[in-house]
């Protein structure tokens, strides 16, 4: 069977630690996990066809990435799929950007070369999913691995394309875990076992952010003031002018009480009167959120996806409030998940 799009790729449950040591006997392998858009990339299997560029849920997208496109033209062989990490590399400032990653993926067509020069993309490789016409679904991971790395040599493929850093020695994995997530870009690991086969859609592998604690100011909740739901979270910028940074997940009962012992009324000229929040990153649903007067200090943990202006991606997780630190204790807007003094 020849894979044409779209077609489903295989996923991963998120989990807070290394899988125990069953799971280690087993047999695995470690990936570096990297915050750009998950891809597929298909290359025409005989002459006249297109390369494709299929994303997560199974849009085309090939039209926003035309050096990608033409690389693969020139430099991959035809009938291969390759799961992979789209992502973008902002020239200014020397990094990767998910920013700019997300203005090419929803760029005009007509545009795309002119953000390209800004903003190039490269393509993450971390699976074959067929090669040379042949689908390798059912082949265990290795030696799909062993075959992707073929590819890279046979083709001396380089930039645009990159092979995902793997490794099966469990203390190279931590070590990428806890240093390799200070460069912009790596969020973490995924675990996946050596013999597993490429089950579309299905959860098979874990996936492991590397999470810090820091500390944020409570300027709204949703709820009511004394059961919150969640917190709608700040920090100050060098004008001292408060900006959101992100919300937490839905409290648990204990620490909905906790933080409702401590909550405020918001008074007159509450910095956030008449700002409507996003339920999700990305998302166009608003919260029904309640202002609340912007004292009250709360740790939080949060992983490493934080745009450049200083928002955390993903909902932050509530640890316990910091009454012993005031709000300008809190590190700046745009400083990460940096932790506050204390």
């Amino acid at each position: 069977m020849v894979l044409r799009p779209p077609v489903e790729p295989m996923l991963a449950q998120a989990a807070e630690s290394v899988p125990g040591p069953a799971a280690l006997r087993a047999g695995v392998a470690y990936e570096q996990k990297l915050d750009g858009h998950r891809a597929l990339l298909f290359t025409a299997a005989g002459p006249g066809g297109r390369v494709l560029v299929q994303t997560r849920r199974g849009s085309l997208v090939q039209d926003r990435f035309p050096g990608l496109v033409a690389a693969a033209e020139q430099q991959l062989p035809g009938g291969l799929v390759l799961d992979g990490e789209l992502v973008v590399w902002d020239v200014e400032v020397g990094r990767l950007s998910f920013e700019a990653l997300q203005r090419r993926a929803t760029a005009r067509a007509r545009g795309a070369a002119g953000l390209a020069a800004r903003w190039p993309a490269y393509f993450v490789a971390f699976d074959v999913l067929q090669l040379d016409g042949q689908e390798l679904l059912s082949r265990p991971y290795k030696d799909r691995r062993a075959l992707l790395e073929q590819l890279f040599t046979d083709h001396a493929l380089m930039a645009p394309w990159t092979l995902c850093p793997m490794t099966t020695d469990l203390a190279k994995a931590r070590k990428w875990l806890e240093t390799w997530t200070d460069v912009s870009g790596v969020e973490g690991i995924v675990v996946k076992p050596l013999t597993s086969r490429y089950l579309p859609s299905y959860r098979g592998w874990t996936k492991i952010r590397r999470r810090d604690t820091t500390e944020a100011i409570t300027g709204a909740v949703t709820g009511t003031l004394t059961r919150p739901q969640l917190l709608i979270l700040g920090r100050h910028d060098q004008d001292d002018r408060l900006r959101a940074v992100g919300r937490t997940v839905l409290l648990r009962p204990d620490a909905s009480r906790q933080v409702g012992d401590h909550l405020a009324a918001a008074g007159p000229g509450h910095p956030w009167t008449g700002v409507r929040f996003a339920a999700a990153w990305g998302s166009r649903e608003a919260l029904d959120a309640v202002l609340v007067r912007p004292d009250l200090v709360v740790e939080v943990s949060a992983d490493r996806a934080v745009d450049r202006g200083g928002v955390f991606r993903h909902p932050l997780r509530f640890k316990r409030l910091r009454l012993d630190v005031t709000a300008e204790d809190v590190p700046r807007f745009g400083e990460g998940p940096t932790a506050a003094a204390g």
